[in-house]
């Protein structure tokens, strides 16, 4: 009896990641241009590609009827391409035109496939079109080989971390502005000072930035800045002494240029999703700066209690995520935490170095809650992973967009997964946008309509029967 108990505790504890062979079923990096359009407000993000490859942009920035696009394409012709392929004739006409209608702070030159097959050198030419035109130009590779359409946005803001301003540091601080003693202490913070500098980095829009930087000076800890900034002149100083922490999932190469290139400290904390996350994050955070936070769990269980409502929706259910970009385990973790069983998550990829303070929250839920932790599946084989899902009959799946018709017309209730990249769901505040995103397919369920995707004949499908 003991070992049975024995071998059941340890469902909830153990973690199993594997790594499949399939490809990468995702959306186009190229779509990275409306996260930092998002939080950058006067950026511009020529395109260089071809016609193609302006039809993910316009959907990532949901062009309304109403709504101009801010951003323009840049299409090579057949002279550019011999010799010494590159992209300067056209965009020598685009950018001064950019600059005379818009007045971009700076320019973030997207490549895209074409530039990669026909061996452009976007880096080569940028300064040189950064001199003509007098706009700072920042070129990030956004191909179609990358692993995730979120990669997108981190080779952004990797190329943005290279244009900060060198932090200085200040005269009688000693050897390292960030500690006051032997190295083994954390710096001591003095009541009334400030911290040292903390940098958070993600494309998130003002309004949700705020909330992680509330949420910090709550506990004594300023951010002194964010990676984007608002504005592109506001970019944060990096350098030593300066700590780093990322509020997004994926941006693991943004993590590591500041440490490999400023010398800068990663903080490696939780993310900032669901109440769960959010209080753990706050609790690796604050200890960095020597500060002790209080209150935390008060502040947890009057946000559990303000989703009891959702809580009823979604506890018992069963959810099984494909993975279609590397943002799926943080949702699930909070979604275990609510009483939901997660029978997969899959992913792309995942940086182990960069989110090695997700397991333990993930494994603290599912004990919580007496609920098997689930597999993560890296690179699932696309087949394999269907016919696990067909199995399992999950409430809702999250699959990428490629999968999604495919699985309501066989009916499995879905959501895309670029919902949870998209929406504002971080901090204790916005934990209620990931629970209304998931119970509006069940609710729909519940009610008996079957999704406007539904509308082949069942019984004339061979696959169905």
């Amino acid at each position: 009896m003991n070992q049975e108990n024995h071998m059941s505790m340890k469902r909830f504890e153990t973690i199993t990641f594997e790594r499949e062979t399939g490809n990468y079923h995702t959306f186009r990096p190229i779509s990275c241009v409306a996260r930092p359009y998002q939080k950058i407000e006067d950026s511009f993000p020529p395109v260089v590609g071809t016609k193609t490859c302006g039809y993910p942009p316009q959907n990532a920035l949901g062009v309304m009827v109403f709504a101009e696009p801010r951003y323009a394409m840049a299409e090579p012709e057949e002279g550019d391409t011999p010799a010494q392929p590159n992209d300067y004739g056209e965009s020598k006409r685009l950018c001064p035109q950019v600059v005379g209608d818009r007045d971009p702070s700076v320019i973030i030159r997207i490549g895209t496939c074409t530039t990669e097959i026909v061996k452009m050198d976007p880096e080569g030419t940028a300064p040189r079109m950064e001199a003509e035109v007098g706009v700072p130009t920042v070129v990030a590779r956004a191909n179609g080989s990358d692993y995730a359409s979120t990669q997108g946005e981190d080779t952004v803001l990797a190329a943005m971390a290279h244009r900060c301003a060198e932090h200085s540091v200040a005269a009688g601080e000693g050897r390292d502005p960030a500690r006051v003693g032997p190295p083994s202490e954390p710096p001591k913070v003095v009541p009334g000072e400030t911290n040292p500098p903390l940098v958070l980095f993600g494309s998130l829009p003002s309004m949700v930035a705020s909330q992680p930087s509330l949420e910090l000076k709550r506990h004594s800890v300023q951010v002194s800045g964010w990676l984007p900034a608002q504005r592109y002149t506001d970019l944060p100083p990096l350098g030593a002494g300066v700590h780093v922490c990322g509020v997004n999932p994926f941006p693991s190469r943004t993590a590591t240029t500041p440490m490999r290139r400023r010398k800068c400290r990663s903080v490696g904390a939780p993310f900032p999703i669901g109440p769960d996350g959010t209080r753990a994050r706050i609790e690796k955070i604050c200890p960095v700066f020597g500060i002790r936070p209080i209150g935390l769990r008060e502040r947890e269980s009057k946000v559990w209690e303000g989703l009891k409502d959702y809580l009823k929706s979604v506890r018992g259910k069963s959810v099984f995520s494909m993975g279609d970009n590397p943002s799926e385990a943080s949702p699930a973790r909070f979604l275990i935490g609510c009483g939901t069983i997660v029978y997969e998550i899959g992913t792309p990829y995942m940086d182990k170095r960069y989110q090695a303070a997700e397991p333990a929250p993930l494994r603290e839920a599912s004990r919580d809650m007496r609920i098997p932790v689930p597999r993560i599946v890296e690179k699932p084989d696309n087949y394999d992973q269907i016919q696990r899902m067909r199995e399992s009959q999950p409430d809702p799946a999250v699959t990428g967009m490629a999968n999604a018709n495919p699985s309501e017309a066989r009916g499995i209730d879905t959501k895309w997964s670029v919902e949870f990249t998209s929406a504002q769901i971080h901090g204790f505040a916005n934990a209620r946008d990931v629970l209304q995103s998931v119970t509006r397919s069940l609710r729909r369920s519940d009610m008996g309509d079957p999704g406007w995707t539904d509308m082949v004949s069942r019984d004339n499908d061979p696959t169905l029967q």
